[in-house]
């Protein structure tokens, strides 16, 4: 997970800018962790207010590059560092954080980068290893067994032909190494039917989410940050599908919600709410932003700001999500 997609005639486009940065209020200065670096989208326009600081994590390596323009440009006021989410807390602050940014989407960069392999419009060996990884998409199609591969279709990818897609993959290995092509191809031939374009790409996310261990790293982001947070700092998330912003949108909801008990009894807050929702409702891209950018119009940005101090309990998150996170455990097997 990485900075946002981009169409091919820009060379970045930060997905609802203008809405994150209305939010997070760079302008009253602070520091900012914008915790998918990507091309710098974000980080730049933070910085473009005085008294303001960034610090930057990516797990794609290849963000080092773009980072070293930016570090000889804003000095101490920048900081980059090669890590994943989970990696949070591990980051020197030097006192609590005004805001933190993760936008859970991919740049043109990364998807026209053949040797990562996230796109299914290149050919030969699966990759998608975004950085930090053990497996890639290719060891996963190898070695896992139909039944396996089905759950990963199925609840990563949300992909309604998963069983019958697990069992061709399983049949086909025997015979053959199945690239890239080999897996669209099969895919298509299921799907016949199916009436959108890309056929694809639930398959593709599925095989992606997994080998980043995005739901993990995704989970254990969102829990570390919750404490590294100053009061009326912000923690912001930009998803692209379903089941990241379902996280997302959890995990807003259950460290800042209002409890109800029964229709006999009274509403009660509950006592360790230590976050206010800034939004209840996602907020999405324009039709302007959408016409610019047609990949941004399944973007959904939530917040919630710190409102106090007290120490975040988060394990509620764990428990509810433990049947997506068995579901990684899988590539343990190969």
């Amino acid at each position: 997970m990485s900075a946002t997609i981009l169409p091919e005639k820009s060379l970045h486009y930060p997905v609802l800018l203008k809405e994150v940065l209305s939010i997070i209020s760079p302008q009253n200065g602070g520091t900012f962790i914008d915790c998918t670096f990507g091309q710098g989208g974000y980080t730049k326009k933070i910085l473009e207010f005085p008294n303001t600081k960034v610090i930057a994590l990516d797990r794609d390596i290849k963000s080092k590059n773009v980072a070293k323009k930016f570090k000889n440009k804003f000095k101490d006021r920048f900081e980059f560092f090669n890590k994943k989410f989970s990696e949070i807390d591990t980051i020197p602050t030097k006192g609590k954080i005004s805001g933190i940014i993760f936008d859970l989407g991919f740049s043109y960069d990364q998807i026209k980068d053949s040797s990562k392999g996230l796109s299914f419009n290149f050919s030969g060996k699966l990759n998608m290893k975004m950085g930090h990884n053990k497996f890639s998409a290719h060891d996963i199609i190898k070695n896992l067994s139909a039944n396996d591969l089905d759950k990963i279709f199925k609840y990563f990818g949300e992909e309604k032909d998963s069983k019958l897609i697990s069992r061709n993959i399983v049949k086909q290995r025997k015979y053959k190494e199945i690239l890239t092509e080999d897996l669209v191809n099969m895919v298509n031939s299921i799907k016949k039917n199916f009436t959108r374009k890309n056929k694809s790409t639930k398959v593709f996310q599925a095989l992606r989410i997994l080998v980043n261990n995005e739901i993990s790293e995704l989970i254990l982001g969102l829990s570390k940050s919750c404490n590294l947070i100053k009061e009326n700092g912000i923690i912001a998330t930009v998803t692209f599908h379903s089941i990241e912003d379902r996280i997302c949108k959890f995990f807003f909801n259950n460290i800042s919600k209002i409890e109800k008990g029964s229709r006999y009894l009274p509403i009660y807050i509950k006592e360790d709410i230590s976050f206010n929702l800034i939004n209840k409702k996602p907020i999405t891209p324009s039709l302007i932003e959408i016409e610019e950018n047609p990949p941004s119009r399944s973007a959904k940005l939530r917040a919630v700001k710190r409102i106090s101090n007290r120490n975040v309990k988060t394990n509620f998150i764990f428990e509810k999500f433990n049947y997506l996170l068995e579901i990684e455990k899988l590539i343990s097997k190969i």
